[in-house]
């Protein structure tokens, strides 16, 4: 939703659409093991450098996609929240967990509600792109560098995904799909102000 500004973007995009609701008042620090179906809910945040979808989507490629997302940026969250240096780091890896975690509960009540199986695209980015970041995010030594790395991944990642939420609320023909996404945008936009916000620090 982490480095090279390459990792986050998609996955980051993706997730964004369901981020509306994510912003819970809850602190919950856990990496998001939760899976709205067989098929991952990717949400936020967030793959950087991974290629964007092409064609078009279903809504269960959307539903899919975000779920995807959104796992990826609670997961990267996860590994700030620990690895972080500055204390602005590592709270903002807490509320990426927490943000995330919501919105991916919200994308499978959803997708339950309207019946939806998810199911990825068959060029679907989102895998390999959230392996290489957390593969990164783990190699990188703790310090500014990964405090860096993380929060300039972060930024490219929302960015990406404020572009994925427009493209997925074009796309869908389903009003509550529609309205999920369209909500998530404040929020997301949230997140890239604040990441921004970091980032000035760590110059």
């Amino acid at each position: 939703m982490l480095i090279n500004g390459s990792r986050f973007r998609l996955a980051t995009l993706t997730v964004a659409v369901l981020t509306v609701a994510a912003c819970a008042k809850k602190d919950n620090s856990a990496v998001d093991t939760t899976a709205a179906s067989s098929t991952t809910m990717a949400d936020t945040s967030a793959m950087a450098g991974a290629p964007a979808a092409s064609g078009t989507w279903s809504d269960a490629n959307i539903v899919a996609l975000l779920d995807e997302a959104n796992a990826a940026d609670s997961s990267a969250g996860a590994v700030a929240a620990t690895k972080g240096t500055a204390a602005a780091v590592r709270d903002f890896g807490k509320r990426m967990i927490r943000d995330h975690h919501q919105l991916r509960a919200e994308g499978a009540a959803l997708a339950k509600k309207l019946n939806i199986t998810p199911t990825a695209p068959s060029d679907d980015p989102l895998p390999s792109a959230a392996q290489s970041e957390m593969n990164t995010l783990n190699t990188t030594a703790k310090g500014k560098d990964f405090d860096k790395a993380y929060i300039d991944a972060e930024v490219d990642a929302h960015k990406q995904v404020l572009e994925l939420a427009t493209k997925a609320a074009s796309q869908t023909q389903n009003a509550e799909l529609k309205n999920l996404i369209q909500k998530a945008a404040p929020v997301i936009q949230g997140h890239l102000d604040k990441a921004e916000s970091i980032q000035k620090t760590l110059q």
